[in-house]
């Protein structure tokens, strides 16, 4: 995966309105039931045996190592509460649009006597539900991250640097080595 794309699936993981099971028990018996009972399903999705599957379903493992800890935790994400995350992203794609927070090198191609030498900047923009919509089918229809890049900086393009069509009517923006970013809607 790439950033914007875990960028994107924090964010929806973000719209829980519950807390995730707590213990390792838990976690497991809610994937099993996300698997529909199937410990072999689990076991592929967490990248473990079959039987330490089990053993945790029992009880006799109660305590992952740190790596199996995490890849529990984020595969639970991922599933917990689907209609809640499906709304925040129907809402965000029809009407609220996405907040764009990133801190990544920016560089330009523009009108002669412009310098088109990449900088960092830090930026925080929101951006309207057309680009979260054009994200969301991105990343849905498996896009690679370069093409995820290419639809955030068109956004931030149009809406931070050309101001929507008020200013640098020739700029084009390109959106490379990001330090980081987050999306929140």
């Amino acid at each position: 995966m790439g950033e914007i794309d875990d960028a994107i699936s924090r964010a929806v993981a973000n719209t829980a309105t519950r807390p995730i099971p707590k213990s390792a028990g838990a976690q497991m018996r809610f994937l099993l039931k996300t698997e529909k009972g199937s410990t072999r399903a689990v076991a592929a999705r967490l990248g473990v045996s079959q039987r330490t599957v089990e053993r945790y379903l029992k009880g006799t493992f109660r305590r992952p190592r740190k790596d199996l800890a995490a890849r529990l935790e984020r595969e639970v994400r991922k599933a917990w509460q689907p209609r809640v995350q499906q709304r925040a992203r129907k809402q965000a794609a029809t009407a609220t649009g996405i907040v764009i927070e990133t801190r990544a090198r920016f560089g330009f191609t523009a009108a002669p006597g412009s310098t088109d030498d990449g900088r960092m900047r830090r930026i925080t923009q929101h951006l309207p539900p057309a680009y979260a919509s054009r994200l969301f089918d991105a990343q849905a229809a498996g896009a690679t991250e370069q093409h995820l890049q290419r639809i955030a900086a068109e956004g931030l393009q149009e809406i931070y640097f050309k101001d929507r069509g008020r200013r640098a009517a020739d700029l084009e923006v390109e959106f490379t080595d990001i330090d980081y970013i987050e999306l929140e809607f």
